[in-house]
């Protein structure tokens, strides 16, 4: 026997939130994936931070913890080479996402995609979205195309091609397609051609990819989560929470790391450092800015999330210029979930929202994808319907040895 799955309308908003929160039928078999760090193998040539974005099994387990709460029964499956068998021989009904991959220029699509393959639901964004993401110089040319407002910049490929004359001194200097402020530190600011030069090769040798140089902002640094899509009311335990719009404005945090172990510069190095620790920036949330601006930077945090085709859930990355005008950085469409650490758990506790709420928004929104939500009466009445999702999927109980927390 197999079961068909569709996929029901998303776009269609209602004036209220929906009076009753849609269920699933039944507790899901979710499978928690990702990069765990000191199980998943690194190349053997890679930079000395090579897997700086890999997840600690400290969060895997909040994770698992938090969807339990809920009545749903979880695994952790690591991201390597055996995750279609493991995929295949567990089938759950939806995958939390947090998989940053190993290999390849479009690695953090590579999950979604083996999802895609397989038919199983999953969370957070879809394949195009996560690839393009992870390329800094391709997000910053759809920006660009969609009249985002974003600092100069040229990709640089063998470090021997012409400086553009848009360019001007002061630039930073980073790879295109790393994240985790890998491969940044005071040495990516470079004033001349001679530095330019010596900084984008020794980037090109070290991370085996292109050089992203644009012009350095010297203003104030913002991080923007984003939470939601159109239609989110209709589908998320807290339905209150959303706009009109289905996106709901968290508070803006400012880095400030005018005095941190890499001053003016949020990089690995910054970034590798607990709280409480010496050299940390400061992480000021909500940042102390005028409400207007505040808005303007989550507003524009939703139109740069949408212009790649992300969805449900990211973190933007802004900084101003000398002029004080907000230019986007990059974006994470899967962001750090590390409790107590990570920016968009920061910015949601900020916000009164507890990391098990957090956690769960992201699994029901994800869910909702994919039909596996029983919406209420009122609310599959507004429905509008749109192009099937078939996912093929086997009924079969839950295999032999399948508990709670299996595999962290």
């Amino acid at each position: 026997m197999e079961e068909t799955t569709t996929l029901e309308s998303l776009e269609q908003e209602s004036d209220k939130p929906p009076s009753t929160r849609p269920q699933p039928a039944r507790p899901w078999r979710v499978a928690v994936i990702a990069n765990l760090k000191g199980e998943t193998t690194l190349p053997h040539d890679g930079p000395a931070d090579a897997g700086a974005e890999y997840d600690r099994k400290e969060t895997i387990q909040a994770i698992q913890e938090a969807i339990e709460s809920d009545g749903h029964t979880t695994i952790f499956l690591n991201a390597d080479n055996h995750l279609i068998d493991r995929l295949r021989e567990i089938y759950p009904d939806i995958c939390f996402n947090l998989s940053e991959g190993s290999y390849g220029d479009a690695r953090e699509a590579q999950v979604p995609a083996l999802l895609e393959l397989l038919h199983i639901p999953y969370t957070a964004s879809r394949v195009l979205a996560n690839a393009i993401a992870l390329d800094k110089a391709m997000t910053k040319r759809v920006w660009r195309d969609f009249g985002l407002p974003t600092a100069e910049f040229q990709e640089f490929a063998t470090g021997h091609e012409p400086i553009s004359p848009h360019l001007h001194f002061p630039l930073f200097v980073k790879p295109a397609r790393e994240g985790t402020g890998m491969g940044t530190d005071l040495g990516s600011i470079v004033h001349n051609r001679s530095e330019l030069r010596r900084r984008v090769e020794w980037t090109i040798r070290t991370y085996q990819q292109p050089a992203l140089v644009e012009e350095y902002l010297s203003g104030r640094e913002f991080t923007v989560g984003v939470l939601g899509r159109p239609g989110a009311r209709e589908y998320s335990p807290r339905p209150w929470l959303y706009a009109r719009d289905g996106y709901h404005r968290l508070p803006v945090l400012e880095v400030d790391s005018s005095h941190s172990v890499t001053p003016g510069v949020y990089g690995h190095d910054a970034k590798s450092i607990n709280y409480g620790e010496a050299g940390i920036p400061d992480f000021i949330c909500p940042a102390r800015i005028p409400a207007s601006l505040a808005r303007s930077l989550q507003d524009l945090a939703i139109k740069a999330h949408e212009a790649i085709g992300a969805v449900d859930v990211s973190r933007v990355d802004i900084r101003l210029d000398a002029e004080g005008n907000p230019r986007l950085l990059e974006i994470n469409t899967l962001p750090g979930l590390t409790p107590g650490f990570s920016d968009l758990v920061v910015i949601a506790q900020a916000d009164g929202i507890s990391y098990r709420e957090l956690i769960l928004e992201i699994l029901y929104l994800g869910a909702s994808r994919f039909g596996l939500l029983e919406k209420p009466v009122e609310v599959a009445a507004r429905s509008l319907p749109m192009p099937a999702y078939r996912r093929l999927r086997p009924t079969n109980r839950y295999p032999v040895g399948y508990g709670k927390s299996i595999g962290v």
